[in-house]
Parts: C-alpha cells; structure tokens; sequence
C-alpha cells in the first residue's frame, strides 16, 4: 500500500521506551517467541526480532517513569499498547505470567486481558472473537 506521496512504507520497528532494556528484552522475547537478536544493553538497548523481520527495540531513558493503568489524572498515561492474540485465552495469559507479566485489576473484556509488563506498560492477551454484545 503506498501513502499519499505515493511512497510505499516497506517495514517498520517499534521501539519502547523503558528503565531496562535487558529486562524487557527478556520477558518479551519469551513472551512472543522472538529471537534476542541485538543484547545491546551496555549501550542503553535490545531488541527482538520476529520470524517474519519485524523488530522490537527497547530503549532505556533516564528516570524512566511507568504508565498509569486504568489512566489517572497528573500521572503518566499509557502512549500505546499492544494487543497480542493467542487461540486459547487461559493458556495465553498463564504464559505472560510466567514469563513476568502481571494482570491488572481492572478488566473490560471477555475475550482478552489487560497485563502489565516489567516496565509497567500494559498490553493486551485476547483472541480474534467477538465480544458479546
């Protein structure tokens, strides 16, 4: 698909902001199943990589502070999410938890969970059904 320029977007990465990159690097390569391909930590990043070339890339910031979840007035909000899809909801959100995710309290769905990785981003495990209405 082209932009409007008519110059086509061939790739893209995703880079998070965090205190420790090694740390987030870590969880979410076990999470997702992607490979640690730049352990960069001693230079204030990592990344992972996907099968498909899609890259991760953690980035520490000094006095890093986490997002608030649910958002709360004067406290730093969420600036994105991700929502990963699983087959089997349960076992998908035992899986994050094993590799260091936390659910939150606050639930707004069925079909997915809202969890809180180790830099306290929130991110979403659900599955591609619907909602009941």
């Amino acid at each position: 698909m082209e932009n409007r320029n008519g110059v086509p977007i061939i790739g893209m990465n995703v880079v998070i902001d965090c205190a420790d990159a090694s740390i987030m690097a870590a969880f979410y390569s076990k999470l997702m199943s992607w490979e640690w391909t730049h352990p960069r930590a001693n230079e204030g990043w990592a990344a992972i990589t996907s099968p498909t070339g899609m890259v991760f890339i953690f980035q520490e910031v000094e006095g890093y502070q986490p997002p608030m979840w649910p958002w709360q007035e004067g406290k730093q909000a969420q600036m994105l999410h991700l929502d990963l899809f699983v087959n089997n909801l349960e076992e998908g959100v035992e899986h994050a938890i094993k590799c260091g995710a936390k659910i939150t309290d606050e639930q707004y769905f069925k079909t997915s969970k809202t969890m809180i990785d180790p830099a306290g981003h929130p991110f979403c495990i659900g599955t591609y059904t619907h909602e009941p209405v």
